[in-house]
């Protein structure tokens, strides 16, 4: 399984300063750090997916539980929280050409905080499938205080092709364009790229 680039850089200083208390004879200190390595390691674990969309499925954009399915502004919209135990790249969840991307400061609210979503710091990516724009939303938790996105406007992608990440915790909205069905239910634990959530128009 691959590791996400962003946390290479923790894992070395980790698993450093782990392996030199050893060396000095800190065993506790050492195994402690050794043990933060490996949960740093665990979170920014990357796996393939390898779902085949073969109509207008709708899939999801991050890992996690759907905490909220309600009409936002008109448009059905699903929210996923993000534990620090997910994985926490996300994927495109429609095929189509980037038209905005939108970075907005913001609070640090609990992410499964229902606030969240128009509070918190967030970064919001539309997505033009055959003309009908999707929208989804990747916003910052509590714990999580960086937004990363790999991606710019104009580029064309493929469903369930990577995004970005978020670090430690967090939470990612779907906007389902007019017309659209949902098929996801309160509760269920997704997958990004490979759990279906809905159908376009």
């Amino acid at each position: 399984m691959s590791i996400a680039k962003e946390g290479h850089l923790y894992i070395l200083i980790l698993a450093g300063l782990g392996l030199i208390a050893l060396l000095f004879g800190f065993i506790w200190v050492g195994v402690v750090f050794l043990i933060f390595a490996g949960f740093v390691i665990f979170f920014f674990r990357d796996p393939e997916r390898n779902f085949v969309v073969k109509g207008r499925e709708i899939l999801s954009p991050a890992d996690g539980t759907i905490v909220s399915i309600r009409k936002d502004d008109g448009q059905d919209t699903i929210s996923i929280f993000l534990s620090v135990f997910n994985v926490h790249v996300n994927r495109a969840p429609v095929g189509g050409k980037i038209t905005a991307i939108q970075y907005s400061k913001g609070k640090f609210l609990a992410a499964f905080d229902q606030r969240a979503s128009r509070e918190n710091e967030r970064n919001s990516i539309t997505i033009d499938h055959d003309g009908k724009p999707l929208r989804f939303v990747q916003i910052a938790g509590l714990i999580a205080r960086r937004i990363i996105c790999w991606r710019r406007e104009g580029e064309i992608l493929s469903a369930g092709e990577r995004i970005g990440l978020i670090k430690f915790g967090s939470r990612v909205d779907v906007f389902f364009p007019p017309g659209s069905t949902v098929r996801a239910k309160m509760g269920d634990k997704v997958k990004a790229g490979e759990t279906v959530l809905g159908d376009m128009p």
